[in-house]
């Protein structure tokens, strides 16, 4: 039975735990390292040639122009897509476009010379919008919605000019659900961004391959890959926007492991694994997403979780027993990650089939 072992504040001291931030310095502890990013490899490739496919984004002879902001996501875009093309049947070429839109002190060098290292064709763009916005709009509104346009337009120009068929930008699956709630609370309707779109005139076809990766992905990956990042000083400084406050919205766990007549659910917004103890435990587990289907899953016996309460108050729980199991699941379940992605490829794919099976058997009932 799971307990409670203690909620603190969140300044609580650790103690007797495998922090996530500890310099792992054994080599079993290097191994392990290695091998989750080369599985973080395969899934951002995986999820980038998934949406590529599903939404028919690049198709033979395209040459694909990467929008290349300086950020980690449109490097993690450029790095994959040239593993892509490096192992894809069909031919494609890519020409990296930066917009260098003349914000005080941006390190004009940066991008070139990274691009001159990964041998792939660039071109860098100079056209002073940073001053427009800054004349156009006034101090303390957000500037998003004008930046935006201007860099739409310029892009698509300079889409013609390269002879580019498609151009490639690098929002994230967490910014596709942030579009889609920010529409809803602050506009009132039901739009996000597509993972393929044609231009009003049918000139132009912007894609995002991204649409299936998880923002921590692109995060952990530009880490691995030391990219050299450029902050924005435009959009990136601004506080209180809208899409910060609906990014917050995102990430919520109940948890209720309590009998039928005395329901007690456990909420918690936007957690976050600290720390798991070296200990691990094996429980058989089940997911709705994968309805019927069973495994044993072995995870830490213990965790640390760091979460806001419904008060807004920033509380730490540390769990063990079916209580650190569920923790886990449920924050997996945020980041994308199901239960089967534990299993060997064996396993999972004879879990999956089964379940296949009995979905059709289920369609001819």
């Amino acid at each position: 039975m799971s307990a409670v072992l203690n909620e603190a504040p969140a300044s609580a001291p650790s103690t007797g735990w495998t922090e996530e931030s500890t310099e792992a310095t054994s080599g079993s502890a290097r191994m392990k390292i290695e091998r989750e990013t080369h599985k973080l490899e395969k899934r951002l490739c995986r999820e980038v040639g998934k949406a590529i496919v599903d939404f028919n984004m690049i198709e033979e002879g395209d040459k694909v122009m990467v929008c290349m902001s300086g950020g980690k996501d449109s490097y993690a875009l450029l790095d994959i897509l040239l593993k892509l093309k490096a192992r894809a049947p069909i031919h494609f070429d890519l020409v990296a476009v930066n917009l260098d839109q003349k914000q005080p002190g941006f390190p004009e060098h940066v991008l070139p010379e990274y691009l001159a290292s990964t041998g792939v064709p660039f071109h860098i763009e100079n056209e002073d919008t940073y001053s427009i916005v800054k004349k156009l709009i006034p101090e303390g509104k957000t500037t998003c919605s004008l930046c935006s346009r201007l860099r739409r337009g310029i892009l698509y120009r300079v889409a013609d000019e390269l002879g580019c068929t498609k151009i490639a930008l690098g929002h994230h699956r967490d910014d596709i659900l942030q579009t889609l709630l920010l529409n809803m609370f602050f506009g009132g309707k039901m739009k996000s961004m597509p993972p393929k779109l044609v231009s009003d005139d049918g000139k132009h076809v912007v894609i995002r391959p991204l649409a299936y990766v998880a923002e921590k992905d692109t995060t952990r990956w530009a880490a691995h890959r030391n990219f050299p990042i450029i902050p924005c000083n435009l959009c990136g400084s601004q506080e209180n926007l809208q899409r910060k406050q609906v990014g917050e919205m995102l990430r919520l766990v109940v948890i209720d492991l309590q009998k039928e007549e005395a329901r007690d659910p456990m909420v918690l917004v936007n957690p976050e694994i600290l720390a798991a103890s070296t200990e691990t435990a094996t429980r058989e587990e089940g997911c709705l997403s994968l309805p019927g289907q069973y495994a044993d899953v072995t995870r830490p016996a213990r965790v640390k979780v760091r979460y806001q309460a419904l008060d807004g108050a920033r509380r730490e729980i540390e769990a063990d027993g079916l209580l650190a199991t569920c923790l886990q699941h449920e924050i997996d379940h945020l980041d994308g990650v199901l239960f089967v992605d534990y299993l060997s490829v064996l396993k999972r794919n004879m879990l999956l089939r089964k379940l296949a099976k009995e979905l059709k058997a289920k369609q001819r009932a």
